[in-house]
């Protein structure tokens, strides 16, 4: 079959590829680009899968990255439902499900990750709906009707916010994970309790330290058997227990790879003219001083756009400090930096467990702040963790308002 070369080729059609069109073009307006899409819908926006949308304040066509003109306008060659099977780094080409080869001259993988799934007696049957995608989106809202019931596995970010999203549309929910408490990599305990009391006080009953040993039918229902021997029937069961990132074409071509692609400060992997952004980079956080791979919206976003300028020669570092949010209820939140339960934590409220600054800290240093119920104060909350010096506890209390 007939190959067909670009400059650009960029693997994958979220938020991170999509943000590095713009890059690209901000520096190179005639280069030709390869967007390639495995989904088939237009690029979206992933975070109103499990919120905005189920409170009806987007509609899906809300939720485009960017409308189909962009791409003409842009001259972004776009497929969708197709997607890559090998990457020869040497050659510099990649080959499509379809068979087709396209080589280009400047690479981005943004290939994202795929849901983990359990590993139980009938934990991979069709009944049971891995959270991730739009297609999983209408899925489960066609289905979540007024009086049906659902089980919701996972008790981290997408497991908080839909079981919140389908108890408001009037759903009868069980959530079960295996921590002691929500989100308890994030939330130190006595927060995380109290957002979790206000989950039950809404009736959604929480099954935490337990996990599903295997599910079956039976008629129309599913039925969950837990390893503290409950047994709970409902209309649905909902997965999310976090994300593996796709990097097995990365490793397959010969990149070199850890908890991800391992890329420089100019988000470029270890062979020549590739470079990766989004949920699989491994990079430096130069803030923190540390590799982290980062699976949140604004570090898509940030850095997709990055290393689009870099593969048009910008030549720039990665030094942005990416922060994340969810709502969950009336509680929601943004936070910065290395946001840890495990280490020491200085919460300065306002209203205790609603309105206030929680500051995670590690060796009397701030590396990580959550502003819970206050707004817009994500710069500060950088410009504390930039300081990389002991802060006197004391001095935290007002720091940020």
């Amino acid at each position: 079959m007939a190959s067909t070369s670009y400059k650009y080729v960029i693997v994958g059609a979220g938020l991170a590829g999509t943000s590095a069109v713009a890059g690209i073009r901000e520096r190179d307006k005639e280069g030709s680009i390869l967007l390639i899409n495995s989904e088939n819908h237009l690029p979206y926006d992933r975070p109103p899968l499990s919120k905005k949308l189920w409170f009806g304040k987007k509609k899906i066509e809300d939720i485009l990255l960017q409308k189909e003109e962009f791409y003409e306008l842009n001259g972004v060659a776009l497929t969708i439902g197709v997607s890559i099977k090998s990457l020869d780094a040497g050659g510099k080409t990649v080959t499509d499900s379809l068979g087709r080869t396209y080589h280009f001259k400047k690479l981005l993988l943004a290939t994202g990750g795929i849901p983990r799934t359990l590993p139980i007696q009938n934990g991979t049957m069709t009944d049971i709906c891995y959270f991730r995608t739009l297609n999983d989106y209408t899925r489960i809202r066609k289905d979540a009707i007024e009086g049906k019931s659902a089980v919701v596995i996972g008790g981290g970010f997408i497991g908080s916010e839909l079981a919140a999203a389908l108890v408001v549309n009037k759903i009868q929910v069980t959530m079960i994970f295996s921590a002691p408490y929500l989100a308890h990599h994030i939330f130190p305990e006595y927060l995380g309790k109290a957002i979790q009391n206000q989950y039950q006080s809404r009736g959604i009953t929480v099954l935490a330290n337990d996990m599903p040993t295997g599910f079956e039918k039976n008629g129309r229902k599913i039925v969950t058997y837990t390893r503290a021997n409950k047994t709970v029937e409902s209309d649905l069961v909902i997965v999310g227990v976090g994300i593996t990132p796709s990097i097995e074409l990365a490793r397959s071509a010969g990149l070199q790879t850890a908890n991800g692609i391992i890329v420089d400060a100019q988000l470029q992997a270890s062979l020549p003219d590739i470079y990766a952004a989004g949920d699989i980079a491994f990079f430096h956080y130069q803030a923190l001083g540390k590799q982290m791979r980062i699976e949140h919206w604004d570090n898509a976003a940030n850095q997709g756009k990055i290393a689009g300028r870099n593969m048009a020669g910008a030549h720039e570092p990665y030094t942005h400090m990416p922060y994340f949010f969810s709502d969950l209820f009336e509680f929601g939140y943004e936070a910065v930096g290395e946001v840890n339960a495990s280490f020491e934590t200085v919460a300065d409220w306002k209203k205790e467990n609603d309105t206030g600054v929680i500051y995670y800290l590690r060796d009397g240093k701030v590396r990580g702040a959550m502003m819970c119920n206050v707004w817009d104060k994500v710069e500060a909350a950088r410009d504390i963790i930039r300081r990389t010096e002991r802060i006197p506890k004391q001095q935290l209390r007002g720091a940020i308002r």
